[in-house]
């Protein structure tokens, strides 16, 4: 069964993500615009470009209407299809979503979905995502459709990044995925208990460092979510491994679900409750 869940309980809200999560991940993947197409109105859409920007003056009409977002869609899907490695796309899709407010005014909802992941390509190299969006939601003979859109916004606005580089601080050309030192600026300090690969009803889930690293990491964001904070806050981040030499396939599960400024990490090889392979905990500064 998937870990990726629809985190919501509100009819409406579940009805929302499965339009903007779990149904765009799996037609954009089929590269099938039929799939999704009925979750848009067309009459009078629109989609703003941000641009990675976050000064609404290099914001741009891109999408004036659906024909031409459903033509930069198509050309995404099939870009992806050519280059994304198949397995785990699906799961670094979803891993990279996040949609973290609904806000609903009787027959209208803005919906705020961030992006930030990883993409694993056929070469070996990497693909960040890293961006935000707002969506207006209509709902339109009883179904939640998408309205227009102001897209493609940077994941921080104001350019008041929670951490970032030192920039005379250099590590050894094997470091892995984190940042010798980060400058962390913070009102409110988050820390997260050492999370582990167990379900709620306290059973361990996974048999493989990949399977409990990926659960594992899931815990940590719900837990941080918790505080309304997610990865993109975390500053600093302790790593438990029965075996050390489980290190490369826990950073390729890692790598899925950070993105740089990586956090600064620790490691270290431990003895864990039985079962469990992994244990994290970290360290946030809640925006």
């Amino acid at each position: 069964m998937s870990i990726f869940k629809n985190p919501f309980s509100d009819p409406d809200q579940k009805s929302i993500w499965d339009i903007l999560v779990e149904r765009d991940i799996d037609a954009f993947l089929a590269a099938d615009w039929n799939m999704t197409a009925p979750d848009f109105i067309e009459d009078g859409f629109y989609g703003i470009d941000g641009n990675k920007n976050a000064n609404p003056d290099n914001w741009t009409m891109t999408f004036p209407d659906l024909a031409t977002y459903k033509a930069e869609w198509l050309k995404q899907a099939a870009h992806t299809a050519l280059t994304a490695r198949p397995e785990g796309c699906r799961e670094a899709l979803f891993a990279a979503s996040r949609l973290k407010t609904i806000d609903i005014k009787g027959h209208t909802a803005i919906a705020h979905k961030e992006i930030k992941g990883v993409l694993t390509n056929r070469d070996g190299s990497k693909e960040i995502l890293d961006w935000q969006s707002l969506y207006v939601m209509r709902k339109v003979g009883g179904e939640w459709k998408i309205a227009s859109f102001v897209g493609y916004l940077p994941s921080v606005m104001g350019g008041n990044e929670k951490a970032i580089h030192v920039p005379d601080a250099v590590q050894h050309v094997t470091a892995g995925p984190y940042s010798p030192v980060l400058s962390v600026t913070a009102g409110e300090i988050v820390v997260i208990s050492g999370q582990a690969s167990i379900n709620m009803a306290g059973d361990v889930v996974g048999d493989t460092i990949e399977e409990q690293s990926r659960y594992t990491l899931e815990n940590c964001l719900t837990q941080l979510g918790n505080a309304n904070c997610d990865f993109s806050d975390v500053f600093k981040v302790n790593v438990y491994l029965t075996d050390l030499a489980d290190w490369d396939k826990f950073n390729a599960i890692y790598t899925d679900y950070m993105n740089e400024p990586y956090p600064a990490r620790a490691a270290i090889q431990a003895g864990l409750l039985p079962g469990l392979q992994v244990e994290i905990e970290m360290w946030a500064a809640k925006k």
